[in-house]
């Protein structure tokens, strides 16, 4: 019985809540094969209809075709897979599928996540191009999320310096968002890695971003955020890493700056200062 296939059927199906895809999932996990599997399911579950789409979703050829559609444009991984990467089934909710276009073996690299505001200025870059240098001359692998400003700015200067980079999508793997990093979101798919958690279809919608950071979070050992105002985006994201215990480092900033109060507020909450004298902390 193949596991991940029937976990992508399920959410081919879109009739399943992440609870209901979690909660399979870990019956998956206890059996190796259909008739096992169908016992656990009368076992465990007690409401019928659940039972029944349970069933229809194991026997139905319903969604082959779409399934050969996913398999033929990416690679798809579950949960249940030896190649999932352990630090990201660690966190709260994780994503049941990754959905990957590129080199997967980076799942499992070092990581260092690279945050910061989409309207980011000059000191950003003036600060990050010798930290993602340092990054790539120790092998680690940078992570983003391919929106504009810091996101686009660390997957660009990784590629230049000939390191590998990894952008976790809000969205399926046939869209682009923004669409003028279509150019780069290609580049990244032949030296880097694609990843996200969406149906390849699925387009873009503002609260997918906020669901993808968790994985930005999860997959890293380390996690930078450059410019961030406060309540943004990658202020959630830092949060989250906090969370899971991973350490988080802050570029400080001018405290005339509004870009500045995001990452000034997180090394006064605790967060590391990343300055150019203590970059070998990154590893």
């Amino acid at each position: 019985m193949n596991k991940t296939l029937y976990l992508l059927k399920m959410q081919l199906s879109k009739e399943f809540t992440y609870k209901q895809n979690l909660l399979v999932a870990s019956l998956l996990a206890e059996c190796s094969s259909k008739t096992e599997f169908v016992t656990l399911i009368n076992q465990t579950l007690e409401v019928q209809p659940i039972k029944s789409l349970l069933l229809k979703v194991l026997y139905s050829r319903q969604w082959d075709y779409q399934v050969t559609q996913v398999q033929r444009f990416c690679e798809v991984i579950s949960l249940l897979d030896k190649t999932y990467p352990n630090r990201l089934a660690e966190i709260y909710h994780p994503p049941i599928l990754l959905f990957l276009q590129g080199d997967k073996t980076l799942l499992n690299s070092r990581i260092t996540s690279i945050v910061g505001a989409r309207f980011a200025s000059t000191y950003s870059e003036d600060c990050l191009r010798p930290i993602i240098a340092r990054l790539v001359e120790t092998n680690q692998t940078t992570c983003s999320g391919l929106a504009k400003g810091v996101d686009g700015f660390c997957h660009e200067q990784t590629l230049a310096q000939k390191g590998k980079t990894i952008a976790v999508l809000g969205h399926g793997l046939r869209h682009c968002y923004p669409k003028s990093h279509e150019g780069l979101l290609d580049e990244i798919k032949r030296s880097g890695l694609l990843v996200s958690e969406y149906l390849p279809d699925t387009p873009p919608t503002r609260f997918r971003f906020p669901e993808r950071n968790r994985i930005i979070a999860g997959l890293c050992q380390n996690i930078i955020v450059s410019e961030a105002r406060q309540k943004s985006g990658s202020l959630i994201t830092a949060n989250l890493a906090l969370q899971e215990n991973r350490n988080v480092f802050a570029i400080p900033g001018p405290i005339t700056s509004k870009l500045s109060q995001g990452t000034n507020a997180l090394i006064e909450s605790g967060a590391t200062p990343l300055l150019f004298s203590n970059i070998d902390q990154l590893g």
